[in-house]
C-alpha cells in the first residue's frame, strides 16, 4: 500500500450520492481501513458542478470524484456530459459508484470519461475492500489520471 496516511497527505474525495446510508458506509469502510481521507458529499449533480465551480465558502479541489449514476436534479451521466465539456475540471479521476451492475450504463459512464465502475457492495467487509482499491489506485501517492482503468 505506500506509504502511512498522514494528515498531511490525506486526500478530499468527492463523493455524490443522494442515498445517506451508502454514504455512512463509505465513510466507516474508510474510518474501518485506517484511511483518514476527508470525504465531502454532495446530494446530486447540482452539487458536484457547483463544488467544483467553488460555489461555498470552502470549496478545496478534490483528489477523487466518486460518482452515484441515479440522482435527482442532475444525475451522474449528466455530471459526466458536464465534466467532457470542461477539460480544466478533470484534473481528478472519477470514479462511478453506483448500484446499477447493468453493462449498458458501465459502458456509458466510460464513454462519457469515468476512469472507473464500481458496483456498490453488498456487505460491510467488501466495502472495506473498496475503500482501499480506491486509495491505492487513485488517493495514495501523486498517480495521474492517466493511470489505466481497474478492471
Amino acid at each position: 500500500m505506500g506509504a502511512p496516511l498522514s494528515p498531511t497527505n490525506a486526500r478530499i474525495v468527492l463523493v455524490a450520492d443522494d442515498d445517506e446510508n451508502d454514504v455512512l458506509l463509505l465513510r466507516r469502510a474508510f474510518q474501518k481501513a485506517g484511511l483518514s481521507h476527508t470525504i465531502v458529499h454532495v446530494k446530486d449533480g447540482q452539487g458536484v458542478i457547483d463544488y467544483l465551480g467553488g460555489v461555498g465558502a470552502n470549496a478545496k479541489p478534490p483528489r477523487l470524484l466518486m460518482l452515484d449514476l441515479k440522482m435527482p436534479r442532475l444525475d451522474g451521466f449528466d455530471v459526466l456530459e458536464w465534466l467532457r465539456n470542461r477539460p480544466e475540471r478533470l484534473p481528478m479521476p472519477v470514479v462511478v459508484f453506483s448500484s446499477s451492475g447493468l453493462p449498458e450504463d458501465k459502458e456509458k459512464a466510460e464513454t462519457l470519461g469515468a476512469h472507473d465502475y464500481l458496483v456498490k457492495p453488498d456487505n460491510f467487509d467488501s466495502w472495506i475492500l473498496v475503500a482501499k482499491k480506491l486509495h491505492e489506485q487513485w488517493l495514495d501517492g501523486d498517480q495521474s489520471v492517466a493511470r489505466t482503468k481497474v478492471e
